[in-house]
């Protein structure tokens, strides 16, 4: 029994292993081949721009993320803000309106403000009014687009710092390329603890996937404090329609509805300089909190290759401590399969995660690479585990499905 055992698991040790192997190499060949952009000298863009801010309970973070924005080196002229505040309980609203008064480009509305007065003018119409979202991201982005009068619709959020050459970046990819969707990297910074080095790491790496992602148009990922597409683009695919019942996925989903429309003409803009900034979690609550939100929009993937891509790693860090328990179960070759798989996942990660801290200036951060790796395995083995027996969790106050 324990020689059969054993070579079943040496088989899944080696499927595991080349695998897992394949997957990150193919990672590290599509950023590579991903060209660096840079606009052409000169570039003077005429795209009027909206850019729309979520907002719910950020009184910490807004002020500096619409004084980043305050600063944008994009004319005045051809740019608006709209924040939308999701009904903040600590004063998010006051904040942002005190904001506004210096800033004539910036305007601040409340989610329910928004949605009354459109319900009304529905009412008007003699139509009867669309079934809405009552909160959450998408709903607040979905009235932030209805009141924007810009070609371009640029998404972030409340709690990021924007690189002053941010919007004339985004907005000159755009016209060169003819987008009609963009993704663009965002970074942790500010690092205070284990954890949040942690999170900075291995967030460093998934831009890496993101952009490998486009690159080869497999496996599309984004996140939703740097994209940005046209307003006609997003009606025309009917914005969150189809997608509404999940509380994340106001990015990614959204991506996959458009590329399935315009498979190529959607693009990762490859560009320092574009980087939007944010902080990590600063607890081990919210970090779950936030991961389990991400996780719950997995189930809607339609991409065999990203669900193969997350089993074999979410099988590759389970093997390890499944092969130490038969260690002690069974015999001591056991330790070896679990040795050597962890051996792989340190030696194939530490590559990847050395090209993609190195590009964005943060090589610091592999400093705590060692221990980064037991986290990576304990957060992979949690999370994933978890996302799949527990449908609701808690963010920002409010309990989600």
């Amino acid at each position: 029994m324990p020689e059969i055992a054993f070579g079943i698991a040496v088989s899944g040790t080696a499927f595991l292993a080349v695998a897992y192997t394949q997957i990150v190499r193919q990672y590290r060949t599509g950023w590579r081949k991903l060209p660096d952009w840079s606009p052409r000298t000169g570039a003077a863009p005429s795209t009027r721009i909206s850019v729309i801010i979520p907002a719910r309970n950020e009184a910490a973070k807004l002020p500096a993320c619409l004084a980043s924005l305050a600063q944008q080196s994009y004319p005045q002229a051809l740019w608006e803000a709209i924040v939308v505040d999701d009904a903040s309980e600590d004063g998010t609203f006051s904040l942002a309106q005190n904001f506004t008064e210096k800033h004539a480009t910036i305007r601040v509305f409340q989610l329910e403000e928004i949605q009354r007065r459109g319900m009304g003018t529905e009412r008007r119409r003699g139509s009867e009014p669309r079934r809405r979202l009552l909160t959450g991201k998408k709903a607040t982005i979905e009235a932030g687009i209805s009141l924007a009068t810009g070609q371009l619709i640029v998404c972030t959020d409340a709690d990021c710092l924007l690189p002053p050459d941010w919007l004339h970046l985004l907005a000159c990819f755009f016209e060169e390329k003819q987008a009609k969707f963009i993704a663009a990297p965002v970074c942790f910074h500010r690092e205070k603890t284990v954890l949040q080095r942690f999170q900075s790491l291995d967030f460093t790496g998934m831009m890496g996937v993101t952009g490998a992602g486009f690159q080869s148009k497999t496996g599309l990922l984004c996140n939703g404090a740097n994209l940005a597409y046209p307003k006609a683009v997003f009606e025309e695919v009917k914005g969150f329609e189809g997608i509404a019942g999940l509380a994340s996925g106001d990015d990614m989903l959204l991506l996959h509805k458009v590329a399935k429309r315009y498979p190529d003409c959607v693009f990762f803009l490859k560009n320092k300089a574009a980087t939007v900034l944010t902080e990590a979690q600063p607890n081990l609550r919210s970090f779950v909190s936030q991961r389990l939100r991400w996780a719950s929009k997995s189930r809607s993937y339609e991409d065999w290759r990203v669900t193969f891509r997350l089993a074999v790693v979410f099988l590759l860090c389970w093997a390890l401590p499944l092969n130490l328990g038969l260690a002690l179960w069974l015999s001591w070759p056991f330790a070896l399969l679990a040795f050597f798989l962890f051996l792989v996942k340190t030696v194939v990660d530490f590559r990847f995660l050395r090209q993609m801290s190195g590009y964005f200036d943060r090589p610091d951060l592999m400093r705590g690479y060692l221990l980064s790796q037991f986290l990576h395995i304990g957060y992979i083995i949690g999370i994933g585990t978890a996302a799949n027996l527990i449908k609701r969790y808690e963010w920002k106050g409010r309990r989600w499905r």
